[in-house]
């Protein structure tokens, strides 16, 4: 697979999808095969920056005194650790979790969220990853925290042999995409046991349209 190949898929996607009354995602399928994923060595789950993203990461800062006035200016939501205990209710935590797509917390505090907060955001993946820089000590510059992940994907591959990725809208440019795609696909074959051989197909589409297979 090469760049050329996937902005050619684009384009045909783009060519065979119906016009909609919304401006329609560009997605990206890679398909699986030969993992074992009950093998934990075997799974995928790491995180990358990409060049292009294409929209703003809303994130939600645990924090205490010393980062308080930091995480209100940075981030969309800010939970101060005095309120942690006012947070019992399941729906309002779930609720959380399905509207914020990074949790950042102040690393002494991560016990006390653990405790509120683990046992919801945990199952969804929610929880703050030191992998993906969401740990952060009581000085962080919480501003370049921000800026990291807004460019920030999330690879995970735990479950089914499938990963599905928003990649852009209609309007994005196809070249931006196909350049995003391919670090994409290079980091994913880097981490397979078997590299390309992991790999059954890759497909670009647009939401309401055909699944276009990249050659």
């Amino acid at each position: 697979m090469n760049k050329k190949d996937v902005i050619e898929s684009l384009k045909k996607a783009r060519k065979d999808a119906k016009k909609r009354n919304f401006s329609q995602t560009v997605e990206l399928v890679i398909n699986f095969r030969g993992l074992n994923l009950k093998n934990s060595d075997q799974q995928l789950d790491f995180y990358l920056p990409i060049k292009h993203p294409w929209k703003k990461m809303k994130i939600c800062g645990f924090v205490g005194a010393e980062l308080l006035e930091q995480s209100k200016k940075a981030f969309d939501k800010t939970i101060f650790s005095d309120e942690f205990q006012k947070y019992k209710d399941p729906k309002v935590i779930k609720k959380l979790a399905r509207e914020y797509d990074y949790f950042v917390a102040q690393a002494n505090l991560m016990p006390q969220v653990a405790t509120a907060f683990g046992r919801f955001l945990g199952p969804v993946g929610k929880m703050p990853n030191p992998k993906a820089g969401c740990i952060v000590p009581p000085n962080a510059n919480l501003e370049t925290v921000k800026q990291k992940l807004n460019n920030m994907i999330s690879i995970k591959v735990k479950t089914i042999p499938l990963y599905q990725l928003g990649m852009g809208k209609e309007e994005s440019k196809d070249d931006e995409i196909a350049e995003d795609i391919m670090s994409i696909y290079d980091q994913v074959i880097h981490h397979l046991p078997g590299e390309k051989q992991n790999i059954k197909s890759v497909y670009v589409k647009l939401t309401m349209g055909k699944s276009i297979k990249v050659e």
